[in-house]
């Protein structure tokens, strides 16, 4: 495995509990980092801060990332057990039923497109104005190459994934006077 130095960055991973999530807290863990993982989950959440704390210094902070108060809520604990945010993976989402459009049934729209883009959002707007005053962060916000191309029965989750994608470059062009980095991956 190359090798990243990332000791002293505190790092907060949404979904960090399982998937593409709790691989990206491992890594970051192995690279020095000090990583809260973020998740609605509980009984995940505490079970991967256990077995990645053995590689590094892990907590596991409940969060609904659909809720703006929840998202600041948990920012502030998370800066209390950590301390201030370097970095931030937004993982946390979901891929919803595949169907139609003319079948998806509004709630579900609602669900996807809150968890996939309101949270991503949500979480960016929080962590953003500390890390100005600071100087320094780096955000990576996980797309989908669904978002560029559109599956087919999976509307919602390419919606969503598209805005992430375009949530991801207008966060960048306004923070491009400062040493913050705001990319976006889009698994296929």
């Amino acid at each position: 495995m190359n090798a990243i130095d990332l000791n002293g960055q505190k790092a907060v991973v949404t979904g960090g509990a399982n998937g593409i999530g709790y691989a990206v807290a491992e890594r970051l863990c192995r690279s020095g980092a000090r990583v809260a993982i973020w998740d609605l989950n509980a009984e995940q959440g505490e079970k991967a801060a256990a077995e990645l704390g053995k590689n590094g210094k892990v907590v596991y902070l409940a969060v609904d990332i659909t809720n703006p108060e929840s998202v600041v809520e948990t920012l502030t604990r998370t800066e209390e057990q950590v301390g201030p945010i370097d970095i931030v993976v937004n993982s946390a989402g979901i891929a919803g039923m595949y169907t139609t459009v003319e079948d998806y049934p509004i709630e579900e729209w609602n669900r996807v497109i809150d968890i996939n883009l309101n949270g991503t959002f949500y979480v960016n707007r929080a962590v953003v104005p500390g890390m100005r005053k600071r100087g320094y962060g780096r955000i990576c916000n996980i797309a989908s190459i669904a978002g560029k191309e559109g599956n087919p029965n999976a509307s919602a989750y390419s919606a969503s994934k598209g805005g992430v994608i375009a949530l991801t470059k207008s966060l960048g062009k306004e923070l491009a006077d400062y040493d913050i980095a705001v990319n976006c991956v889009t698994p296929a």
